[in-house]
């Protein structure tokens, strides 16, 4: 991957398995099973997104199969019950459809997935239709990148250009996504703000610093 924020189109799968408003209850059930997920975007037209539709969405038709809920669930579980009853993908998606534009960072992604509780997001254009579908394991693939790679960011990024005109005997290295900074600072108070730095490089799973700022060694480790 280039240096820079990523965004989600360079992680997102563009092979997307959708159906219609149309499809049957047993059609949603045999597409899942076929392609092994667990939610399927509910398209309209050529392809714009309007709703999702997951096992969650599903599994009320078999929980309310041989038991009538209570007064007092029936008030509490209307949304359960209507979808008790539904038949198609229109009746029983979950809509507004919560989506990601593709150009949105990795950040703002997962972000949006952990404030919703979901484990993946249709991808759309500026128009709503469907580009792709990003998971939180295709997030996740930012910690895939070799130490070299962060290495080598760090250092021309964010070291080279922090410390422009100063000393270049800091030293950057990384394993296993951690990185160490080693060597003399001109100014103690930069440390705060290479931490920021480093740690907003995406890849990076935590950061140490050994280094001696205004004559004083300073050992810190920042979470990341």
């Amino acid at each position: 991957m280039a240096h820079g924020p990523h965004t989600v189109s360079d992680v997102m799968t563009q092979t997307v398995v959708a159906v219609g408003q149309e499809a049957s209850f047993k059609e949603i059930v045999e597409t899942m099973e076929q392609w092994q997920v667990s939610a399927l975007p509910v398209l309209a037209g050529e392809g714009r997104v309007i709703g999702v539709v997951s096992e969650a969405d599903l599994l009320p038709k078999e929980e309310f199969r041989d038991a009538a809920p209570d007064r007092m669930e029936q008030r509490q579980r209307l949304e359960d019950l209507r979808k008790a009853g539904g038949l198609t993908a229109g009746e029983l998606m979950s809509t507004p459809a919560l989506t990601v534009r593709a150009d949105e960072t990795i950040a703002q992604a997962a972000r949006t997935m952990a404030r919703k509780s979901v484990k993946r997001l249709p991808v759309v254009d500026g128009h709503g239709l469907l580009q792709g579908i990003v998971s939180r394991a295709d997030l996740l693939k930012v910690f895939l990148r070799s130490d070299e790679d962060l290495a080598a960011e760090v250092r021309t990024e964010i070291v080279d250009r922090l410390f422009s005109g100063a000393p270049k005997d800091v030293e950057v290295t990384v394993e296993d996504g951690v990185v160490a900074l080693h060597g003399p600072l001109p100014d103690s108070a930069l440390l705060p703000v290479l931490s920021r730095l480093v740690r907003a490089v995406e890849g990076v799973v935590d950061v140490t610093f050994d280094v001696r700022a205004g004559g004083k060694r300073e050992e810190r480790t920042v979470a990341g």
